[in-house]
């Protein structure tokens, strides 16, 4: 049976990164793993791919940027 090692988990994120107890377990699993760096994660949208995407979906309506 695996086990988290709560007490390391607890130190990498309230000692390591400074977070308070309530900011810790606040996290979400993808959070956690996230910041204990498991997996690559997708790179952010450039600003390239949403000038693309604002031309295909062009908000309907709005004439000076403002709702």
């Amino acid at each position: 049976m695996n086990e988290f090692d709560w007490p390391a988990l607890m130190r990498a994120g309230m000692r390591g990164a400074g977070l308070r107890p309530a900011e810790f377990w606040a996290l979400t699993p993808a959070e956690l793993l996230i910041f204990l760096g498991v997996g690559e994660g997708e790179a952010p949208m450039a600003h390239a791919r949403l000038q693309e995407l604002s031309r295909a979906f062009p908000d309907e309506g709005v004439r000076d940027g403002r709702d």
